[in-house]
């Protein structure tokens, strides 16, 4: 029996190019995941205003971003993709997908079925799990597979936001510095709005109850600011940095909506006027350096914060095609492909 792995990131256009960045940023904003508003305000506010007036300017960071490889997160993902399949053997069928543009999900879904494969596994590259990014994938996934007249066993892995081996990773990559040097730490993870994370709660528990995302249970296990918040507690802990020395922030906010707090920005500039001089900052929502992480906070946010007064802003290698990065992909699909085994023999016992 072969089982497929579909390892799915969230994309990137297929040059710097104005053109080719217009066509992405229409398609991942066109997502009714991405941007949860009625079809209509979406239309209007996508084609209308943010993409005719964003894809130049993102197309000057691309063009900074851009390797003579190509787009670093396809190169990396391209690289992933390699890796594990040596690792996972002949049994397996590994393919990299993108939610938006190319290689497209549908691809690696036909190219998986082409090779035959008894089960599917559906491995979102992103950690913590919000309804923007793994649940645009998995219901990219249903989306496709919902024509099929048959279609192998299908797996989805939600998030692994505290693995050890994604943790040491991080951690690991960490030490490179001389943490000791730098007067404050910063966990920056990708922004949300709030409307979305009230959304996806189903207990009454977001934004009602103070410091709701401190601690990680039953009540707020799927909430993807609760899941950072436990990434960064497990980084942090590993690498020995006080809570004290360290803040748990959002960056990258489109629009003028209330998104998860604090700001990175503002977190920067408060750090400024304490007098923090050296600031090392940590990305754990990316498992490969891109442009929220190279541009916005080696370039950008570097920037701001030497204005500010600052003299050092750093940042922590991501995960990227790290040898315990394949390790820990390997060892959060046997195990969830395992768990799922052993229910479906449980729930095959006679009584």
């Amino acid at each position: 029996m072969k089982t497929g792995i579909l390892v799915v990131n969230l994309g990137t256009p297929d040059d710097p190019s104005p053109s080719s960045v217009y066509r992405y940023l229409k398609q991942f904003l066109l997502d009714p995941r991405v941007i949860d508003y009625p079809w209509l305000a979406r239309q209007l506010l996508v084609r209308g205003i943010i993409v005719p007036f964003r894809h130049r300017s993102s197309a000057k960071l691309y063009k900074k971003l851009w390797t003579e490889e190509g787009s670093p997160l396809k190169v990396y993902g391209e690289a992933v993709e390699a890796a594990l399949q040596e690792a996972m053997g002949d049994d397996f069928v590994v393919r990299l997908a993108m939610r938006y543009q190319q290689p497209s999900i549908q691809e690696g879904l036909d190219f998986l079925r082409q090779k035959k494969v008894d089960k599917i596994v559906v491995f979102p590259m992103f950690p913590q799990y919000a309804s923007a990014t793994t649940g645009s994938i998995h219901d990219e996934v249903m989306r496709i597979v919902r024509s099929y007249q048959s279609f192998p066993e299908l797996h989805f892995i939600s998030s692994y936001y505290d693995h050890p081996g994604v943790v040491e990773v991080f951690a690991e990559n960490a030490r490179k510095f001389d943490l000791d040097s730098y007067d404050h730490f910063l966990f920056s993870f990708h922004g949300l709005p709030q409307r979305q994370l009230r959304k996806a709660d189903d207990g009454q528990h977001c934004t009602k109850v103070e410091n709701c995302c401190a601690t990680i249970g039953d009540h707020n296990k799927f909430c993807y600011s609760a899941q950072s918040y436990a990434t960064a507690y497990a980084i942090a802990e590993a690498c020995g940095i006080p809570r004290e020395k360290y803040t748990i922030c959002f960056q990258s906010r489109l629009g003028k909506e209330l998104w998860a707090k604090p700001y990175t920005s503002d977190v920067l500039e408060e750090r400024a006027k304490q007098g923090d001089k050296r600031i090392l900052v940590f990305c754990p929502a990316f498992v490969a350096d891109c442009l929220e992480t190279t541009i916005e906070i080696l370039d950008e946010y570097a920037e701001e914060f030497d204005e500010m007064g600052g003299e050092q802003l750093d940042l922590v290698e991501s995960l990227n095609d790290h040898p315990k990065w394949i390790s820990s992909i390997v060892d959060i699909i046997e195990s969830s492909v395992n768990v799922e085994a052993k229910k479906s023999i449980k729930r095959s016992e006679p009584a």
